[in-house]
């Protein structure tokens, strides 16, 4: 995995087409950022501002109106290996294992055989080895969801996009959810870019949260979080953090 992995995002402006009416909706307009490894981006903003459509640009599945996405200067055209997604509901195979599940990705990489320690070193990761031949349906939502985010990171992306993985989670699944992702990423250390509505979340698990305004989706604001790992939700630069992204988001406290 590159050390030196730039993600380049060039100015993109994305508009689609209505279906019901003969006009476009502008998602993004000029939005320019610059990622690289061994970061953890957060993107915040409210619903429509464009967060899951940058995803998906990153990850090939559509195009930019204008501008361009490049990865270290090659540019993004179709999905590839180098990048891997985890959407906010497991997208497991219901009649495979867990185990199958997992060896999935390798198997259409045609890199299973001689991986077979690295998936078993991954379940053991996400404490799941002990499930490896039950199917997804006999799993919990947080089990399910480890599942999905191994199965993502054993192709070893150099960047990891993740849009609400934990959204439908509760509160104490999602916290320890947290804790085993930041884990794993502090393991790897690729790139990781990741949607979510929660600031606490962006907070405690970003290297850098990146603010967004709608109508159409652009670039506010771009926050380094300068926290060491592991984070104090209820210390007072993390309660700082996270004023400061409420006040840009005029989400704050009205007098």
């Amino acid at each position: 995995m590159a050390d030196n992995l730039t993600l380049n995002i060039n100015h993109v402006s994305k508009s689609f087409a209505r279906i019901e009416k003969d006009d476009i909706t502008n998602a993004l307009a000029d939005v320019d950022l610059h990622f690289h490894s061994k970061e953890f981006v957060s993107l915040v903003g409210t619903s429509g501002c464009g967060k899951s459509t940058i995803l998906r640009l990153i990850a090939g599945l559509i195009t930019p109106t204008s501008g361009s996405l490049d990865i270290s200067g090659t540019p993004i055209t179709k999905p590839g290996p180098d990048r891997g997604m985890v959407f906010q509901k497991p997208t497991l195979f219901p009649w495979l294992t867990v185990k199958k599940n997992v060896e999935f990705s390798l198997k259409m990489q045609n890199r299973l055989n001689g991986n077979e320690e690295l998936v078993d070193r991954m379940l053991r990761l996400i404490h799941l080895e002990a499930f490896k031949d039950d199917y997804p349906g006999q799993l919990s939502g947080g089990m399910a969801q480890r599942v999905a985010l191994v199965r993502s990171l054993i192709s070893n992306p150099e960047i990891l996009l993740m849009d609400e993985p934990l959204g439908a989670l509760d509160a104490f699944t999602r916290m320890a959810m947290q804790d085993e992702i930041l884990d794993i990423w502090q393991k790897s250390r690729q790139l990781v870019v990741m949607v979510t509505h929660d600031i606490d979340e962006a907070i405690y698990m970003g290297t850098k949260v990146v603010i967004m305004d709608a109508n159409p989706g652009r670039i506010r604001a771009e926050i380094p979080i300068e926290l060491t790992y592991p984070r104090n939700r209820s210390s007072s630069l993390f309660v700082e953090y996270r004023n400061q992204i409420l006040e840009m988001m005029e989400l704050g406290v009205k007098e």
